[in-house]
């Protein structure tokens, strides 16, 4: 049955509107994101092939690239670029997302299990900053850069800039090395100097840099990097 034929209240669109999101399947909410569905199968029953293709929606589909998905017949490039789009921006929000400002880093260890979940399989490398109250408790966090296999690409501006706006006393940045080891690299050294000299000129302290790896991580403040 094509969606155009289903009664008013089935069809996912309709069903959004009348009784919010959480009424819907995986499969109708996939269904609104690719839209349209061909001339064999309804936006619906394309979704639920998506679905059973990348197996899960929290495996799968988090892995998947676009050239992949139009491998699925009926899934050309601009279905598998929304799907994808839709996954990355569900990953952002959900990594940008406001923390409980009762939870409390004090020392690196914390860093590292706060991020280490976010971090421990992706093979790019994510930069991100966690931005803390004058009580040193979390009051968000952000992911500034997201790089390629081997770099990442971070200025100093990217990494204050929302601590201004909100209005933060201090930031910890942290990054993961896909290879699994954490040992710091000239640039990232470089780098921390920099956001050290930043953090000076600005009055925001820059508490600490952790670099995870793969079940270890290296902090830099531990290292003597940066004061206390």
């Amino acid at each position: 049955m094509q969606i155009k034929d289903m009664p008013a209240r089935e069809r996912p669109q309709e069903k959004l509107m009348f009784a919010g999101p959480g009424t819907l399947s995986n499969a109708e909410l996939m269904a609104l994101v690719i839209r349209t569905g061909t001339s064999e199968k309804s936006a619906v029953q394309l979704a639920e092939e998506v679905i059973a293709y990348a197996d899960t929606i929290a495996g799968g589909l988090s892995k998947a690239d676009a050239k992949e998905l139009t491998g699925i017949e009926g899934i050309g490039d601009a279905k598998a670029c929304s799907i994808i789009a839709a996954v990355e921006l569900s990953k952002r929000l959900i990594a940008d997302r406001v923390m409980d400002t009762s939870c409390r880093l004090t020392d690196s260890t914390d860093v590292a299990d706060l991020l280490t979940k976010e971090t421990m399989y992706e093979d790019r490398e994510f930069f991100m900053a966690v931005y803390l109250n004058t009580r040193m408790k979390v009051e968000s966090k952000s992911i500034i850069s997201i790089g390629s296999l081997d770099t990442t690409l971070v200025h100093p501006r990217e990494v204050f800039s929302p601590a201004v706006r909100r209005g933060a006393a201090a930031v910890i940045v942290a990054h993961n090395h896909p290879s699994g080891d954490p040992e710091p690299s000239e640039e990232d050294v470089l780098l921390t100097k920099r956001l050290l000299e930043s953090s000076r000129i600005l009055g925001i302290r820059l508490v600490d840099h952790v670099i995870i790896g793969s079940g270890r991580y290296v902090s830099l403040r531990d290292e003597g990097l940066i004061p206390d």
